[in-house]
């Protein structure tokens, strides 16, 4: 049944020969007819005509027909290559093996990218699961506590919790193509109080310095995007500071450019280049055993998607300077 099938297939493919050979017979028959010949000598001649033509229409379909069950072989197998396929045997088919070619490989490069993207998620959640476990991990032990329950305590670490569930939810929404981002012009003063006061409590218990004056900016740029960014670099900042304290303030003519520095612990120099890196941690998250290294990535993710600049500068044991550039951004306004 399959072989009658291919054989209606061979001859539909190839109607317009055999139309051709037909009409090409017809026309000498009437001219041999016209000119009297015999007519056994007609029927002989397209005798043989008919036997040379039938042994090559039987040639052919056997290479059509190696070929189709050549292709069928191949067909589940061919996920991550296509050097199986037979070689083209003429320009049609040679156009239609680049096309193919073409396509599989941008399928190969959408797989790969799809599998970077599982994997980063999975090593994402991984860290992430690990990081929450401390914090949840403090308020069992305060809440056995024998001794008088600091409500102070409990707070900071559920204020831990509140922070590393908005990041896996940023971290979600940032590659999602329904990003909510709204251009338009703010108060660069109003974003870094909203964080500032965010973190008031943890400045508190860590007893550090704030020094912040009226930010006279305005900035052309995404809200709560920008509000989540300086928040990270806020808490990376009290995370790695233990004395001293915090400064916010800006540089520039127009004062487009944000200056978030701190006394903390510092970044050694060989970490530097890196520090944007997804889970990329250093010598500091090491040390603190509780950093997945997201944070900054996803910092200069988002401030990228929004066309502003992110750079940090710092030295082990003498702070760190984390400047954020809203200059020379080519976006709409709203």
């Amino acid at each position: 049944m399959k072989t009658i099938n291919l054989f209606s297939a061979y001859l539909m493919q190839h109607k317009k020969s055999a139309a051709f050979f037909a009409l090409f017979a017809a026309v000498f028959a009437v001219e041999f007819y016209l000119y009297g010949l015999p007519l056994d000598a007609v029927v002989y001649g397209f005798v043989l005509c008919s036997f040379f033509g039938f042994i090559a229409l039987a040639y052919d379909f056997l290479v059509f027909y190696k070929k189709i069950n050549a292709l069928e072989d191949i067909k589940h197998r061919i996920t991550l290559s296509l050097d199986e396929l037979p070689e083209p045997k003429n320009l049609m088919e040679r156009e239609y093996f680049e096309l193919l070619s073409a396509v599989h490989e941008d399928k190969i490069r959408k797989i790969t990218a799809m599998d970077n993207s599982r994997k980063e998620i999975a090593d994402y959640y991984t860290l992430w699961a690990h990081q929450i476990k401390t914090p949840i991990s403090a308020m069992r032990l305060l809440l056995q506590s024998e001794e008088d329950i600091n409500p102070d305590e409990i707070s900071m670490e559920l204020f831990k919790i509140e922070q590393y569930v908005a990041m896996v939810l940023q971290y979600i929404r940032l590659d999602s193509s329904s990003t909510d981002f709204v251009i338009k012009e703010y108060d660069l003063d109003d974003i870094v109080r909203q964080a500032v006061r965010k973190y008031a409590k943890v400045f508190v218990h860590k007893k550090l310095k704030l020094e912040f004056s009226e930010l006279k900016s305005t900035v052309l740029t995404d809200e709560k995007w920008l509000l989540f960014v300086i928040e990270q670099i806020l808490s990376n900042s009290l995370k790695y500071t233990v004395r001293g304290g915090i400064s916010i303030y800006t540089e520039g003519s127009e004062h487009k450019i944000l200056v978030i520095e701190d006394t903390g612990i510092g970044i050694k120099e060989e970490d530097l280049p890196r520090v944007f890196e997804n889970g990329f941690t250093g010598y500091n998250g090491r040390e603190d055993k509780k950093s997945t290294g997201i944070g900054l990535y996803l910092c200069r993710k988002i401030l990228t998607k929004l066309s502003h600049k992110i750079q940090i500068e710092s030295q082990a044991g003498r702070g760190t300077r984390v400047i954020i550039n809203f200059e020379n951004i080519k976006v709409e306004v709203e």
